[in-house]
């Protein structure tokens, strides 16, 4: 198996997961936050619905500058699934023809002529497009148990869910 391949099986699998997670999301809290800090819950399930195919794009770019870094809220929590089908599509779409010698080259975040980060590309998919992606959507479990909803479960049983009886 191909190592975009193997990150592609990867991200289905967690997709599903983080399906679960969004469809819990209540228009009513869209606003919410638990610290002044923080991303409003609209922002945070935004962010965790659209990481695979935003992080994606990204590192197929060869030495791209850091992005911008903008947090829109979702308008309503209709949108979470259907962007995170998009953006696990996307994600996909451009890992799907990566060959190995892709995958293991260098990519570089570059600023201002600058090098800021160096790594094989597969190795910035599994940090970013993974690893953050389920950091995150960690965090949206926390803020869904501070507003005292359902909590699913992601590898195992929570206090509201247990895949594991009958």
């Amino acid at each position: 198996m191909s190592i975009a391949n193997t990150l592609l099986a990867e991200l289905e699998q967690e997709a599903q997961t983080t399906r679960r997670v969004l469809e819990r999301i209540p228009q009513e809290h869209l606003s919410w936050r638990p610290h002044a800090k923080s991303m409003s819950l609209g922002q945070l399930a935004l962010h965790v619905a659209t990481v695979p195919g935003g992080v994606a794009e990204f590192a197929m770019q060869d030495m791209p500058s850091p992005p911008a870094v903008v947090q829109p809220e979702a308008a309503t929590a209709a949108e979470l699934v259907p962007a995170l089908t998009a953006s696990v599509a996307r994600a996909k779409e451009l890992l799907g023809n990566a060959d190995d010698a892709t995958m293991g080259k260098t990519w570089r975040l570059m600023n201002d002529g600058r090098e800021l980060l160096a790594m094989p590309r597969a190795a910035f998919l599994r940090a970013i497009m993974l690893n953050h992606w389920y950091h995150h959507r960690g965090q949206l479990l926390v803020y869904l148990r501070l507003l005292n909803l359902s909590v699913p479960s992601v590898y195992g049983p929570t206090a509201d869910e247990n895949p594991f009886l009958a």
